[in-house]
C-alpha cells in the first residue's frame, strides 16, 4: 500500500466522512466505508460521522475516529441527526466525503460545511421513494455543483443514471474493492464439512432478502437445476421466500442460511460450484459479492441490469449473464456451468485475475488517494475532471506512514 510523503506538513490533512451507519451494522454501505476509511486513515486524519439508535462517543477504531450520532428521525430509510451540522463545522477538515444515498449528509454539508471542499460517492440512485427523490432533487444538485469529484464504482452507473449524466464532466470511476485474500483461500476441512452436509452441486447466493434481490426467480429456477441451492442472508422477505421453495418442493435443494459468521463464509464460496446474483432492478448497484465469488475462483450467474452489475462479471469472461426476472434463463446457465466443469474452471480463473486487476482493497485505496490530492491541490469548489486522478500521484512512495492522532485525540 502506498504512503504519501509530506516533509512539508506538520501533520497529515483530514478528511470527515459522511455515511450512514458503519459496521458492525451491516450492509454494503457500511463494509466499503469501514475498509476504505480504515485504509486511508494511515494516510490522512480520518474522522467517520454516522448515524446510531442511541449515540456514543468518539472512539477510535481500526485507527478512524468514529463518532455515531443519535438519530431522531427516519424517513425513507434515511436517518436524520441533528448534531451532524455540528460535528462538520468543529472538523475543520480539508476536505468531506459524502456517502450517498444520504440526504440528511448532504443537508447538513449544506448548512455547515462552510467551503470545505467536497468528494461525493454515488453508491447508487434512489429508485423506490421517487416522490421524495424530487422533491429533494435541488438540494443535491446545490451539493453537486459544488462537488469537486463525483466517484461512481463503474462507468455503466455514469451512462444509466439521470442524474449523474448531467455532472459526468466530474465523474470518476473508482470500483469497489474487497480484502481479496480473504477469500482466495479456505480450510479445506470446512469446504469438505459445507459439502457433506449439501452435496457437491452447490448453487450459493449471498445477499439481505429484499425486493431488489430478485432471489423468487432463483428458487424458481432451481425446479429445473440438479443441484443444491444455499441462500446466505436475512431479510424482510425471508418468510416468503421460505414459503414458495415449500409450495414448490423444494426443501430438499433450497436451504436458508442465516448470518453466517464472517470467518466462516470464505469456506462456502470454496465448496460452491456457481454463485448467482439474480437482481432484478437497478437499486442493485455494484454487486460486491460478485467479487467475493471471484476471489474465490468461482464463475458468477447475474444479470443485465442497467447498473453496474454486468460490469463486475463480465458475460463469457467470468461468468454468465441473463436477463433480470428470468427463471428460465437463470436455470439454463446454472445447469450449463454445473455440467461443464473445465467452462467453470476457465471462468472461475479469469474472475480471480478480473478480481486481482480491478477489485482489490490496495487499488480502489490508491486511486482514492489520487483523487484526493487531485481535489485538495485546488480551492473549493474546483472541479476536477474526469480522468485527472486515474493513477496514484508521483509523490507516493512505499516507506512507512506518518502517525498523529489529529482527529482521534
Amino acid at each position: 500500500m502506498p504512503t504519501i510523503q509530506r516533509a512539508d506538513l506538520p501533520q497529515k490533512p483530514r478528511v470527515l466522512h459522511l455515511g450512514k451507519f458503519y459496521p458492525p451494522r451491516k450492509g454494503g454501505m457500511e463494509s466499503h466505508l469501514q475498509v476504505l476509511c480504515t485504509e486511508l486513515a494511515r494516510y490522512y486524519d480520518v474522522k467517520v460521522v454516522v448515524a446510531d439508535k442511541c449515540g456514543t462517543p468518539n472512539r477510535l477504531e481500526g485507527g478512524v475516529s468514529v463518532v455515531r450520532l443519535r438519530s431522531v428521525l427516519t424517513l425513507a430509510a434515511a436517518p436524520f441527526c441533528p448534531n451532524i451540522v455540528g460535528e462538520i463545522r468543529r472538523s475543520k477538515a480539508s476536505l468531506v466525503h459524502i456517502h450517498w444515498p444520504n440526504p440528511g449528509a448532504i443537508l447538513a454539508y449544506l448548512a455547515g460545511g462552510l467551503g470545505a471542499r467536497l468528494i461525493i460517492t454515488y453508491h447508487s440512485d434512489v429508485i423506490r421513494q421517487q416522490f421524495l427523490s424530487v422533491l429533494f432533487r435541488p438540494f443535491l444538485e446545490m451539493a453537486f455543483d459544488r462537488a469537486s469529484a463525483i466517484i461512481v464504482s463503474s462507468p455503466n452507473y455514469i451512462r444509466s443514471s439521470a442524474v449523474l449524466r448531467r455532472y459526468s464532466d466530474r465523474c470518476h470511476v473508482i470500483p469497489f474493492g474487497i480484502p481479496l485474500e480473504r477469500f482466495g483461500q479456505s480450510d479445506a476441512a470446512a469446504v469438505r464439512s459445507v459439502r457433506q452436509r449439501y452435496g457437491n452441486r452447490l448453487v450459493l447466493s449471498v445477499g439481505r432478502m429484499v425486493y431488489y434481490k430478485g432471489f423468487e426467480y432463483l428458487i424458481e429456477a432451481m425446479q429445473a437445476v440438479d443441484g443444491h441451492l444455499l441462500l446466505v442472508g436475512d431479510g424482510p422477505l425471508r418468510p416468503e421466500l421460505e414459503q414458495q421453495a415449500a409450495v414448490l418442493g423444494l426443501d430438499n435443494r433450497v436451504s436458508f442460511l442465516r448470518e453466517i459468521p464472517d470467518q466462516d463464509l470464505p469456506a462456502y464460496y470454496h465448496a460452491a460450484e456457481v454463485f448467482a446474483l439474480p437482481s432484478i432492478v437497478r437499486s442493485e448497484a455494484f454487486g460486491i459479492v460478485q467479487i467475493e465469488a471471484m476471489a474465490a475462483g468461482i464463475p458468477v450467474v447475474n444479470t443485465c441490469l442497467d447498473s453496474g452489475v454486468p460490469f463486475v462479471s463480465l458475460d463469457g469472461v467470468t461468468g454468465l449473464t441473463v436477463p433480470p426476472a428470468d427463471s428460465a434463463a437463470l436455470a439454463t446457465a446454472i445447469n450449463r456451468l454445473l455440467d461443464d466443469e473445465p467452462l467453470r474452471k476457465t471462468l472461475g480463473e479469469r474472475g480471480r485475475q478480473r478480481a486481482a486487476e480491478m477489485f482489490s482493497v490496495e487499488a480502489m485505496v490508491s486511486r482514492t488517494i489520487g483523487l484526493y490530492e487531485q481535489v485538495m491541490a485546488h480551492p473549493p469548489g474546483s472541479v476536477v475532471s474526469a480522468g485527472a486522478a486515474a493513477t496514484t500521484p508521483a509523490h507516493i512512495s512505499h516507506s512507512a506512514p506518518a502517525t498523529d492522532q489529529g482527529f482521534g485525540e
